[in-house]
């Protein structure tokens, strides 16, 4: 089943092999191109390849073509503000400052960016066939504070008349958007009105659902569908968006997704969001994204909810985050991987000390997974060990590591292991996900192994110091010493002590005497722990 048809049926409200993903890509994409929001916005050629790199990278079911609710406002007569990295912002509002509304016309395509980003549809939809297109129009009430400014509050208690006749153009120009994105391509026509968030319901039934119903009605008669778009502390209107009829209401995360859910579906109306733009998808971590993804989608269900973010992705946002919703959304088992390391988080006083791992003579190959027992791809990662351990007998010792345990959650997080299943060698990452060829781990693994031979090469060789003092017993004591070296083939230097005040240095009283020597590196590179030390001490006290 294509994205498109997975969000057709969703917002039908049928139950869907899994649930579908719309990334709001907006200025992103030209993050993925490495150009700054204002050059994006203005060519249609870097929107197409914009939207069609994010489309490559994140594997959507749906995006939005544009995400800029300024496009009506600048052919209006809005001065706009650019940026960097964000959309521009409207800097003066017509309608406050000399114009009336009967200056205003409805745009046509040869206005602004209007026909250039209707061009861009056609060319994405021709491109992207199988992918939900969304065309974004500005709702009536955000133009209208657009056109009017904080005007537009005053006027909807002192000329309620008015304020219903800017409502009236902004509906006009909402259906020539919509028309226009219909006829090009899109399937989904977001009507996106952030500013009724400022009003309560009674003022949104009087002033915005006439309008919006409307532009549903319209958008529903062409065969497309619809989705009402809103931002902010929303809550106290989303039974009046439901009244308006769209296909699907889509909200942020000031919004309670569960809230949302009980109101929409039995009104007939799908949902979408409502995933953290900046605490999780800016600024967390993959794995942090995943998790929130999770507790999105169980909230969700399976019945007519779309995972998206709460509104347009901030420009900076990691593509690896991203990437890593999309494999959530898509892979059954990385949702399983991810629902067991939520169910057994790890305890941080209890990851064990992993600073001297690895420093025994055997290499030791841990295998981290979810369990062998019932999961395909670790139970293939941990034949591949078992099946080269042989090659290796006596000197291999290979463990696995099963996440339903507590002891391996807390493993895997003091390995920094982020990825299952994963092979790890003296406590390095060696593979991460993707089962090795056979000879790739047999490599890793002698790698490894001659790592520790030229490491114990580079020791000093262990002694063993004979304490005589007189010629009898020094030769005696050095051909017995001698005799045991050659039967163990053992690598030991003989040192001669005769001084004795070398000998009484040593706290030896009497002779002959011999002491052992051993030279064992215990750490270089770093400064160890006060513990680790206090450690070695104890092993040779």
């Amino acid at each position: 089943m294509s994205g498109k048809e997975l969000i057709q049926k969703a917002m039908r409200l049928e139950k869907t092999e899994r649930t579908p993903w719309v990334p709001f890509v907006g200025v992103h994409g030209g993050k993925l191109l490495g150009l700054d929001a204002t050059t994006y916005l203005r060519s249609g050629e870097h929107i197409f390849n914009g939207v069609s790199k994010a489309i490559e990278e994140y594997d959507p079911d749906g995006i939005p073509v544009i995400f800029d609710l300024q496009v009506e406002a600048e052919v209006l007569g809005c001065e706009l503000m650019w940026a960097d990295d964000n959309p521009p912002s409207v800097a003066s509002h017509p309608l406050s400052e000399g114009k009336s509304l009967d200056d205003l016309r409805v745009p046509t395509l040869d206005d602004g960016r209007i026909g250039m980003i209707m061009e861009t549809t056609r060319r994405l939809r021709e491109a992207h066939p199988d992918i939900a297109l969304y065309g974004l129009i500005t709702g009536p009430f955000t133009l209208a504070l657009h056109l009017l400014g904080t005007d537009v509050f005053i006027k909807m208690m002192e000329d309620e008349a008015y304020v219903h006749r800017v409502m009236e153009f902004g509906k006009q120009v909402g259906m020539f958007m919509a028309g226009e994105y219909i006829r090009n391509g899109c399937d989904v026509i977001a009507l996106v009105d952030p500013m009724t968030s400022q009003i309560s319901p009674e003022q949104f039934r009087q002033f915005v659902t006439a309008p919006a119903t409307e532009i549903f009605d319209f958008i529903r008669q062409r065969g497309a569908l619809s989705s009402f778009f809103v931002c902010g502390y929303a809550q106290q209107n989303i039974e009046a968006m439901c009244e308006c009829r769209p296909d699907n209401v889509s909200i942020d995360e000031n919004i309670p997704l569960d809230y949302v859910r009980e109101v929409a579906l039995p009104r007939g109306v799908s949902f979408g969001g409502n995933m953290k733009l900046t605490v999780v998808l800016l600024m967390g971590s993959p794995e942090d994204c995943q998790v929130h993804a999770l507790e999105c989608l169980d909230q969700g269900g399976d019945r007519g909810f779309i995972l998206a973010p709460g509104c347009d992705l901030p420009m900076d946002t990691p593509p690896e985050n991203l990437k890593a919703v999309t494999q959530l959304v898509r892979d059954d088992y990385q949702r399983e991987v991810v629902r067991t390391l939520m169910e057994n988080q790890p305890d941080e006083e209890k990851l064990p000390d992993m600073s001297e791992y690895g420093q025994t003579d055997k290499v030791i190959v841990d295998i981290i997974t979810l369990a062998s027992e019932s999961c395909a791809p670790c139970k293939y990662m941990v034949d591949a060990v078992k099946n080269v351990a042989p090659e290796f007998e006596g000197i291999l010792e290979w463990r696995e590591h099963s996440i339903k345990k507590m002891e391996a959650v807390n493993f895997m997080n003091a390995l920094m292991v982020r990825s299952l299943p994963t092979i790890c060698i003296d406590g390095k990452i060696a593979f991460t996900s993707k089962i090795p060829p056979r000879s790739e781990l047999i490599q890793a693994i002698q790698n490894r192994i001659n790592e520790k031979l030229k490491l114990k090469l580079s020791q000093k060789r262990p002694e063993l110091l004979l304490f005589t003092t007189n010629e009898e017993d020094e030769k005696k004591l050095h051909e017995v010493t001698r005799e045991a070296i050659i039967e163990l083939g053992a690598d030991v230097d003989i040192r001669h002590i005769t001084d004795e005040k070398v000998i009484r240095a040593y706290g030896i009283h009497k002779t002959p005497a011999v002491m052992t020597v051993s030279y064992k590196l215990k750490t270089q590179g770093r400064i160890p722990s006060v513990d680790v030390v206090r450690e070695w001490i104890k092993e040779v006290m």
